[in-house]
């Protein structure tokens, strides 16, 4: 017992200080976790609109920072709705160039939301681009072409007049037909890895203390490096000792496989200052060429012809229950090739289980997701009032 007081009359006061204000830090961050919209609903509501309030007059005056770019982005805006606006030959183009970049914008904004930290994050992966290639897939072994009449493509796949063998698709052609919305898709989500960067390569740079959770935590976990044991805190050091020592390969092969520690790895180039165009560079290499290709390889094998056939048949093998599981799949996928052969065609009054279910488990996921952007914003804004209760402490 006198050892033990011995030790901690060894103590110096600063240690002491700071397990005070981790702990102080630790149960302010358990009061703001528990704001949210299903325990609190007027609360959080009410600081969910403070903290938007905050975000449109931050945002203001970063633009009218850079009101020169914003009145060139304005000028160019007109430029450009004057040739859209006026007749001539150009709108065959115009009508082009339109169709593409709203395309394009589409997968991007997707692939943003999949990965930019709002809230939980949509995965846009599972409810948008994996359906789009899967039913592409689908159509192409159907049709025996991939070479679909626009329009109705994309918003609708129906099958060419002249449709060719099914020994004609490939791997590669069915590849080739979804390359551009995946790479935009991959792209969206490197740019949606950018804020952690940028977030901690300004905290470093100023030394002051971010407004963030992921930092906080990672600043924490290279103090206590050394005394690490639970699986997690060791991956997440391997992720930082690797893009920290290996540089833009270390990056690219993180980037390269579905991590869900990347933002580790933005957050850890961000604090080493890493080069932006070596981060962003890798990360977009990695995810909207190497993961994406990945990823869209698997799907179109997953929902090739052949595979998806003994999918069905090995649903219906099933003791019991095979029968009546098989039917509504088998129901579905005729459907969906009945749909192959007659444009215009409209949904079945009738309509099969499986697709009102994935689109209730849309609605749901979207429906969470909003909530969940609702409830960090409102701790974003209890934080701001716990920090200002402390200046005001430190000021009496």
């Amino acid at each position: 017992y006198i050892n033990r007081v011995v030790d901690l009359s060894t103590v110096s006061p600063c240690e002491g200080d700071c397990m005070s204000v981790r702990a102080r830090r630790q149960k302010e961050k358990e009061e703001r976790l528990s704001l949210l919209f299903w325990r609190r609903p007027v609360t959080t509501l009410h600081y969910f609109l403070l903290e938007t309030l905050i975000k449109i007059k931050e945002w203001t005056l970063k633009l009218w920072q850079r009101r020169g770019a914003v009145l060139l982005f304005l000028v160019l805006c007109v430029l450009f709705s004057t040739a859209y606006s006026t007749e001539g030959s150009h709108q065959h183009y115009v009508q082009y160039l339109e169709k593409k970049f709203l395309w394009c914008a589409y997968w991007v904004g997707l692939g943003i939301l999949s990965s930019v930290g709002l809230g939980t994050g949509l995965h846009t992966f599972l409810l948008y681009l994996g359906p789009h290639i899967a039913s592409v897939t689908l159509a192409a072994y159907e049709c025996g072409s991939i070479d679909f009449p626009e329009p109705p493509y994309p918003d609708q796949i129906i099958c060419p007049q002249d449709g060719g063998m099914e020994s004609n698709i490939s791997l590669l052609s069915i590849m080739s037909k979804v390359r551009l919305e995946a790479c935009m898709w991959g792209a969206g989500t490197a740019i949606g890895e950018l804020p952690p960067y940028f977030m901690a390569r300004a905290a470093r740079q100023s030394g002051a203390d971010p407004d963030d959770e992921d930092y906080e935590e990672f600043e924490e976990m290279l103090e206590q490096a050394e005394g690490a044991q639970d699986f997690v805190t060791r991956a997440k050091l391997g992720v930082q000792h690797m893009v920290q020592k290996v540089g833009f390969f270390g990056i690219l092969a993180c980037a390269s496989i579905p991590n869900p520690l990347f933002d580790l790895a933005g957050i850890t180039c961000g604090h080493f200052l890493v080069p932006f165009w070596t981060f962003f560079g890798a990360t977009l290499i990695g995810k909207a060429i190497v993961k994406m290709h990945i990823q869209k390889l698997f799907v179109i094998i997953t929902f090739s012809k052949h595979i998806v056939e003994q999918m069905v048949s090995l649903i219906g093998s099933v003791p019991r229950v095979g029968a009546s599981l098989q039917k509504p799949f088998s129901q579905y996928l005729e459907a969906q090739r009945n749909k192959l052969h007659h444009a215009g065609g409209n949904t079945p009054a009738d309509e099969n289980w499986l697709s009102w279910v994935f689109e209730k488990v849309v609605l749901v996921m979207v429906v969470y997701f909003v909530i969940s952007i609702v409830n960090s914003m409102a701790q974003s804004y209890a934080k701001r009032l716990q920090q200002q209760r402390h200046l005001e402490e430190k000021t009496k």
